[in-house]
């Protein structure tokens, strides 16, 4: 992929071309580490086998394209799934499954030029945020490219952050008017549970969500 249209020739072949073959492989081998450090990450935080089974199950379904998004999305709910990663490993990693010799391992462990185009690559599919914002004082929630998941309608919002999950979107605890519910980051504000109650508290096991009304408790 010749991005300024120069010539090709043998002594800039290097500088000027990028294979397309080789971004294609390079992004599949990136992809397989990221969702080995997603499995990892589970393991670590003691999540049950048939979850992740689950997991498992439903990236061997995607293409390429939709699984990268997917696993970003994993990665934005829970960001601890990358604390401490090493994402120049990662490509360390994916070189070598890529290469056919030492050779030319070291030889792609060597191009910086390389090394900053493929850490840009993955930096912007995979560590993509979205954020909390703040709008006349109340809150909302855009994603990393300022698409609007929830609207600036709300005095709290806590955002479920899940160690494991099957992909299932996990509705986010809301207060409106001096009352709790759950709502969907969908953009479109799809109300869960009512605001009804006087609190809402995340559970660590289904179902996750325990609301207060009065002296009454439920499980939502």
């Amino acid at each position: 992929m010749n991005e300024n249209n120069t010539p090709i020739t043998e002594a800039n072949f290097d500088a000027q071309y990028m294979d397309g073959i080789e971004i294609e492989r390079i992004d599949k081998f990136v992809c397989d580490e990221m969702d080995r450090q997603i499995h990892r990450y589970i393991k670590a935080m003691h999540g049950s086998k048939e979850v992740m089974d689950r997991f498992v199950a439903h990236l061997k379904t995607l293409d390429l394209a939709t699984k990268e998004k997917v696993i970003a999305r994993y990665i934005d709910f829970n960001r601890r799934v990358v604390s401490g990663l090493d994402l120049k490993l990662v490509l360390a990693r994916a070189f070598a499954n890529y290469c056919d010799t030492y050779e030319f391992f070291e030889k792609m462990i060597a191009d910086q030029r390389r090394i900053s185009f493929y850490l840009y690559r993955i930096r912007s599919k995979y560590l993509s945020y979205h954020e909390v914002f703040e709008c006349e004082g109340l809150f909302g929630i855009r994603d990393a490219k300022g698409n609007i998941l929830v609207h600036p309608q709300y005095s709290f919002l806590r955002r479920v952050f899940t160690y494991v999950d099957d992909l299932t979107p996990m509705p986010i605890i809301a207060e409106k008017d001096g009352k709790f519910g759950l709502i969907l980051p969908d953009g479109s504000d799809t109300v869960v549970a009512d605001f009804i109650y006087d609190d809402i508290a995340l559970r660590d096991e289904p179902p996750y969500f325990e609301a207060r009304q009065g002296k009454s408790t439920v499980l939502i």
